[in-house]
């Protein structure tokens, strides 16, 4: 994926404000309005009491840490996939998935020996707790992400080999935590730059599906969809601050999308889904629309 400003001035004025672009504009706007109202009414977040699940053993340069892994039901599920879907996810080597959960603070404790540790909690969803009861592989991606979450947090540079405690589910005391009280929703699909007719020129490249939404005020997603394509190799993709090109060595697909905000383009990502047949983009934005 590459960044490029793609020649702004000519092309704010090719596009001038259509009424197709007025209205992807109009709605952008609006499901901002809506996301922000609805935060506006819901507190910003609320205590939980996590469950204890299981409990494992790492180190880190200043000694022991156990990690508790918890669940709770006001923990937000991820996404519904298969793991064969998870796997084809993760070969692209990228972020298309994420679990949802919630890092709790440093706690001392004492080990099984009597000597001073450091433990941490973290919850994911009950219900996708018990689904990952029964896989190894959800279980060591799960651990592997809130390793790295912890590192994240708190600068940490932890061991990545572990192992799970037998006799025990947690270490110490799983404490209250806050979170933020209501999922920030996907507000609604913000609909196709495109005329109907989404077919290029005769014998050229398709103008593909394209459905953006606001995931959060700072943050819009992308899907475009390719089924045509069982694979990224041969796919390109720019993105400018206002401007997203797709194209391909195989001439299948081409994508000028114009987008009424400030995109992130160093931070943006891309995924293609292999059986959903779609490229999936994740674009921070510069400034929040108001």
């Amino acid at each position: 994926m590459s960044s490029s400003t793609l020649l702004e001035p000519e092309l704010r004025e090719a596009e001038t404000m259509g009424d197709e672009t007025a209205r992807f504009e109009e709605l952008l706007l609006q499901a901002s309005r809506e996301l922000q109202q609805a935060q506006a009414t819901t507190p910003e977040s609320t205590q939980i009491q996590p469950q204890p699940g299981f409990c494992i053993k790492t180190n880190s340069s200043e000694g022991k840490v156990f990690i508790n892994i918890c669940h709770s039901p006001s923990i937000p599920p991820p996404a519904d996939l298969t793991e064969d879907e998870l796997l084809q996810m993760l070969e692209e080597d990228q972020a298309g998935f994420r679990i949802p959960m919630s890092l709790g603070e440093p706690h001392a404790e004492l080990d099984a020996k009597g000597q001073g540790c450091t433990a941490y909690d973290v919850a994911v969803n009950s219900d996708f707790y018990r689904r990952m009861q029964n896989s190894d592989f959800l279980r060591e991606l799960v651990v592997t992400i809130a390793r790295e979450g912890l590192e994240d947090k708190y600068s940490l540079q932890l061991n990545p080999e572990w192992r799970m405690l037998k006799n025990r589910t947690f270490l110490g005391s799983i404490s209250q935590q806050n979170i933020r009280s209501k999922q920030r929703p996907r507000i609604q699909e913000l609909g196709n730059l495109h005329t109907p007719d989404s077919r290029g020129p005769e014998g050229g490249p398709k103008k593909p599906h394209l459905s953006l939404w606001l995931e959060a005020p700072d943050l819009l997603l992308a899907e475009i969809d390719l089924p045509k394509l069982d694979r990224a190799l041969g796919l390109s993709l720019e993105i400018g601050e206002n401007r997203l090109v797709m194209g391909g060595s195989q001439q299948l697909y081409h994508l000028d999308a114009y987008i009424p905000l400030r995109i992130n383009s160093e931070e943006s990502k891309a995924a293609f889904h292999r059986k959903r047949k779609q490229l999936m983009v994740a674009m921070p934005l510069l400034s929040v629309p108001s």
